[in-house]
């Protein structure tokens, strides 16, 4: 298929890879030159100079961006996808977005008749470049089947999630699950160790037990254990970006969310750190600041 694909981030480089090595055509543009210079290393990928270049003669166009205003820009602005997308074609927003924001432009998409699927992924840098991403796809089931071969280029799981807004929904569920459960794996954690587990006793015991969850077994030894912050491909400011998403929708829905309400709070703080570079995990400092602990691995431990 003729495919435009816009935004070449952490993500999006490697979407679009998967893509173009599948044997489809991929225009690509991004703001960057050196990130559309890398893609086009690629067979089947060649440089689109604008997002108008890019839509052109493409039967589908996906946008990776960092979130809705961004979204909002490339689909309204100047030359945008609003004006440069012919009917008939398909619009796949990859993006994290704000299920409103995602129908209004469906609305506005149909309007010319260009079917929009949102179809936010899940699975980090890891996932996009070995091409096992999980999708969660909102909007017309038969326009999901229709784009699914090139979907499964880079997903492993495809989720068809049901009406537009729908798969924008189940990604910021998804990722307030997970910012959550780091949340309280960082707090029970301190607990243990201020009243004198080892960590890596504790963290193994509770890894292999009922209590488990992916930020102790996962995501805690590879980064906040070995106090790796940095370069971690999905950053914090993106966390908490998709944080105050999934806690607006709470609001516009009426559903009381103390829980996240707190991790919210907690991101926010990190961000007026000047953590937001760092990855996502390096929230629980706050935490080990309030039980005046550290949860690191012994300088022995071998890394």
């Amino acid at each position: 298929m003729q495919v435009g694909f816009i935004g070449l981030g952490h993500m999006g480089q490697h979407m679009a890879r998967h893509v173009a090595e599948a044997g489809h055509n991929v225009a690509a543009f991004d703001l960057r030159a050196e990130a559309v210079a890398q893609l086009t290393k690629t067979p089947n990928a060649r440089r689109a100079s604008s997002v108008a270049e890019a839509a052109s003669g493409a039967e589908i166009v996906f946008t990776s961006l960092p979130g809705p205003p961004e979204v909002e820009s490339v689909v309204s602005g100047p030359d945008g996808l609003m004006e440069s997308m012919q009917s008939g074609t398909v619009y796949v927003d990859l993006s994290s977005n704000s299920p409103t924001t995602v129908r209004k432009l469906h609305a506005a998409f149909a309007d010319r008749g260009i079917s929009m699927l949102d179809a936010p992924v899940a699975g980090g840098v890891i996932g996009a470049e070995a091409g096992t991403l999980s999708v969660m796809v909102g909007g017309d089931q038969a326009t999901f089947e229709r784009v699914r071969p090139v979907l499964a280029a880079f997903g492993a799981r495809l989720f068809y999630c049901g009406p537009s807004g729908n798969g924008a929904i189940t990604k910021l569920c998804n990722n307030l699950s997970s910012q959550a459960q780091i949340a309280a794996a960082g707090e029970i954690l301190s607990l243990g160790v201020k009243a004198g587990v080892d960590l890596e006793i504790l963290a193994s015991a509770i890894g292999q037990s009922t209590g488990t969850c992916r930020a102790i077994v996962d995501t805690f030894p590879k980064q906040l254990f070995r106090r790796h912050f940095e370069d971690p491909g999905f950053t914090s400011i993106l966390s908490a970006k998709d944080t105050h998403l999934a806690i607006e929708m709470a609001h516009e829905f009426g559903v009381p969310m103390p829980i996240g309400e707190i991790v919210e709070r907690d991101k926010q703080e990190a961000l007026r750190r000047g953590w937001g570079p760092l990855s996502p995990d390096v929230f629980v400092r706050l935490q080990e600041e309030r039980a005046g602990v550290t949860l690191e691995y012994a300088k022995q431990t071998t890394p």
